[in-house]
């Protein structure tokens, strides 16, 4: 076995999450999920015949700087003959966690279902947020090198609080070579060497993202999109203003969802801030919230962008949008960025879930397999040592244990029993005996684990070789998605690894096209092969 296996997980999330994604929660929350042709159809050709869009891709041209395979998709899409399957991102170190990959390739076999089913030219595109400002959230990122977890950290900007796209990149070769590291022996070294040419020291924080991005992903047919670029700003300039010159309205409806929210018994997942508006001033290179109370004095050459609540509405506004394709945060969000949508009657954007998935590596496989483990029973931190490690346990200790185990109940029941012959039972009630008989009971349980943890340090080799299988797979606790950098994965597995990805992103868009959008919570990876 020299390839990996890639597997569908749940996509997981919070409970709004999860009741957004069965159509749980009221209808006004979310603009529903099309089922079948015939809806996608409608739900695209609307979109499609949207004027107020008609020349997004000439606008938006210097910020999609589109080629190859990704530009001939645009084409086809563009002057309302067609639409676009959105996602998007924000800058991640060397491009991030491996689920910004899943988002791409999620939007890519939605837009190629949608377009075998309706017949509709549908074009993917990514939106890299490049006007993110986050530099904690985008500076690091986690590889694995001989077996253990590293993390790979920038260090703090000179100037702090400039959008990623502003932030000088600095000097990452360590940091690169320690990726190079980590892709051990690789036969699609050039994904490394495209990291290697988009971080540069000459480049921003963001830009090296999208030119990562890019060269990646264009050939596949993804489209890129520069969010923090000025033709963006331009774009969305008077649909930002409006959403201003209603903040007090938005500000409203956004109050009257997170009373509907907390009614229901879910927390909003974007705090709401009164007084700020959903609109951010961008100058010198910085974003900061308009308060409310400032919105009518604000200049119309003043450069605008959108808060996360008005982002995918305003999206919508400059793209002829069918679909959104959002992470488990995201599905929530949508709950409250849909009243914005109402209060503006403009266009309310459909959110699917992503594509969710495992990636399962050759090496892995075989410790899973050495030991009869399967990938969800790493999940919990302990529970894969101490079952393999009691079955382990000379036969003649587990006996004694359980022995002794049952020779307490038996002692208790024989006092039981004395009490109630001699008349004192009375005086010594039910409660205080089964009291006694937890306390006997808890003390063989810490000997017990006592017994396993002197075993545990014992069978070394196994232990190491569970550490590595979950660090692969749970990384600090966590499905390996949101953790772990994507690209040594990619240099060790090369294009073989992208179309196993793709296949399965695949048989997600063929559920959402039908219109079956909830999580398979019970579903569980199997054993290896």
């Amino acid at each position: 076995m020299t390839e990996p296996r890639v597997v569908t997980i749940p996509l997981g999330g919070p409970a709004l999450t999860r009741a957004m994604l069965a159509n749980a929660t009221p209808p006004e929350w979310r603009e529903r999920v099309p089922a079948g042709a015939a809806e996608w159809t409608a739900r695209a050709k609307a979109a499609q015949g949207d004027a107020s869009v008609r020349d997004w891709a000439t606008v938006l041209s210097p910020a999609f700087a589109a080629s190859g395979a990704a530009a001939e998709r645009l084409a086809r899409s563009a002057g309302g003959k067609g639409v676009v399957v959105t996602t998007g991102q924000q800058p991640g170190l060397f491009g991030g966690p491996m689920y910004t990959w899943s988002k791409a390739l999620s939007a890519l076999t939605l837009a190629d279902a949608l377009e075998k089913a309706t017949g509709i030219p549908t074009a993917p595109v990514f939106w890299a947020a490049t006007y993110d400002a986050d530099f904690l959230e985008s500076s690091a990122s986690y590889v694995i090198l001989n077996g253990d977890l590293v993390r790979l950290q920038q260090p703090p900007p000179k100037t702090p609080d400039l959008s990623m796209r502003d932030t000088p990149l600095g000097d990452v070769d360590p940091l690169i070579r320690e990726l190079e590291l980590a892709s051990g022996s690789a036969v699609g070294r050039a994904a490394v060497e495209v990291v290697r040419a988009s971080y540069t020291t000459q480049q921003t924080i963001g830009l090296a993202y999208v030119q990562l991005l890019r060269t990646i992903l264009e050939p596949l047919g993804i489209a890129v999109l520069d969010a923090g670029h000025p033709a963006v700003r331009r774009a969305s300039h008077a649909f930002l203003r409006r959403a201003l010159d209603s903040a007090s309205e938005i500000d409203a409806a956004l109050t009257v969802r997170e009373q509907e929210l907390r009614e229901e018994g879910f927390e909003p997942p974007v705090a709401h801030i009164r007084g700020l508006s959903t609109v951010f001033r961008y100058g010198d290179r910085t974003r900061s919230r308009i308060p409310m109370a400032e919105a009518a004095t604000i200049d119309d050459d003043v450069e605008l962008e959108a808060n996360v609540l008005l982002r995918p509405v305003a999206e919508r506004a400059i793209l002829p949008t069918v679909a959104y394709v959002g992470g488990p945060g995201e599905v929530a969000y949508f709950a409250q960025a849909t009243a914005v949508a109402q209060r503006l009657g403009v266009a309310v954007p459909v959110v699917v879930p992503r594509w969710s998935g495992m990636i399962l590596e050759p090496h892995v496989e075989r410790l899973l397999a050495r030991h009869s483990l399967t990938p969800e029973e790493l999940r919990d931190p302990h529970a894969a040592e101490t079952r393999l490690v009691r079955a382990q346990l000379a036969p003649q200790v587990r006996e004694a244990l359980a022995r002794y185990a049952s020779g307490a109940d038996a002692l208790n029941d024989a006092l039981r029993a004395a009490l109630a012959a001699g008349g004192s039972l009375p005086l010594v009630p039910d409660a205080v005996l089964a009291g006694a008989r937890g306390n006997v009971a808890h003390r063989v349980e810490r000997l017990e684990r006592r017994i396993v943890a002197a075993a545990k340090k014992r069978e070394a080799a196994t232990m190491r070789d569970i550490a590595i299988a979950r660090t692969s797979l749970f990384p600090l606790g966590k499905p390996q998605e949101r953790v772990l950098n994507f690209i040594p994965m990619l240099a060790r597995h090369g294009a073989a690894l992208l179309a196993q990805m793709q296949a399965r992103a695949s048989e997600h868009a063929a559920s959402v096209l039908a219109g079956q959008v909830s999580d398979p919570a019970d579903e569980r990876v199997a054993a290896p092969r």
